[in-house]
């Protein structure tokens, strides 16, 4: 394979060279393939082989051995390539370590030689996604968990779901897979047991108020299996069994936002798992049990959601006297 230069190698945005087929047999070499297997997010799997064949199409690659050819100037010339294309720094971030990680396995497994071609390799900046996701203040918090009515099931379906995400910061995915075998009792008390990214299982205490409001939702909604079936089921004039699915809750936030006036650009699921997150930082928990209540890997992440030297009441022009 020909050494290339970021001088010639920036062929137009969007130009593959590989069929699909090309690139299914270079992400079979045996290394590769197990590297594959072992992601275990359908979404980050399918992320990572997009960005594995966008590396693949870009250096030309056409047969698996040839990865042992790559080198420092290969990933120079993409990343280079990645920002003409206009990339976020966090999507060009994330192609970078897809690549990194796949070679750091083909080393560990003896599928290449040498070095890691994508260490010191230059990425861009950690974006700060600090005032990004919308976090609600408390009397919006409060609003909106009112929001709902009580005379149909809907409505009271609705509630317990907003009190669910606000009480317990839960992912979209992880408040859409909830089932009634779900609600379990530990040393006394009700927890809700979640299903987080990676199939991490964590045990989270139900709060007073969203258990009232989940025991009140079953109540109405009691022709169902007691034992099993999604937590909250599709309301389509009336109940079904299929539960409400991710899109679902959006769509759930983004109406009751509306009708409790609530005009916050980007509010959704992740909006209310900020407003969770920064409300109980606010009101002095241990950051490191906020980052095991909310299912993150690194806790930097939870410092993101941690606005506590946000707060105008805190700013130094209250300081100022004359």
């Amino acid at each position: 394979m020909k050494d290339l230069s970021q001088k010639q190698v920036l062929p137009p945005a969007g130009e593959r060279r590989l069929t699909a087929a090309q690139f299914q047999d270079l992400a079979a070499v045996p290394a590769a393939a197990e590297w594959f297997a072992n992601i275990d997010n359908p979404r980050t799997r399918r992320a990572y082989q997009n960005d594995l064949e966008d590396f693949c199409s870009f250096v030309g690659l056409t047969a698996a051995d040839e990865f042992r050819a790559v080198t420092r100037s290969h990933v120079l010339a993409w990343r280079a390539q990645l920002e003409i294309r206009g990339l976020a720094g966090a999507t060009i971030r994330r192609k970078l370590a897809a690549l990194a990680s796949l070679f750091d396995h083909l080393l560990e497994n003896n599928a290449v030689a040498g070095g890691n071609p994508v260490h010191g390799v230059k990425r861009p900046k950690i974006e700060t996604n600090e005032g990004k996701t919308p976090a609600l203040g408390d009397d919006q918090a409060k609003r909106l968990l009112e929001a709902p009515d009580t005379a149909s099931v809907k409505g009271v379906r609705d509630r317990a779901i907003l009190a669910v995400l606000m009480y317990h910061g839960l992912r979209r995915e992880e408040a859409a897979t909830l089932t009634l075998s779900d609600l379990v009792e530990r040393r006394g008390i009700k927890h809700l047991r979640v299903h987080g990214k990676g199939k991490k299982i964590r045990f989270l205490p139900l709060h007073p108020v969203a258990a009232e409001r989940i025991y009140a939702y079953l109540e109405r909604d009691s022709v169902r299996e007691q034992s099993s079936g999604p937590l909250f089921r599709s309301v389509r004039g009336k109940t079904t069994g299929a539960g409400v699915t991710a899109n679902g809750l959006y769509t759930v936030v983004a109406h009751w936002a509306r009708v409790a006036g609530i005009e916050v650009d980007g509010l959704g699921v992740h909006g209310l798992r900020a407003t969770a997150a920064t409300n109980a930082l606010e009101h002095d928990a241990d950051i490191a049990k906020v980052q095991m209540w909310l299912g993150h890997a690194n806790i930097s992440t939870t410092r993101l959601y941690d606005r506590r030297g946000q707060r105008p009441e805190d700013s130094p022009t209250y300081k100022v006297k004359y």
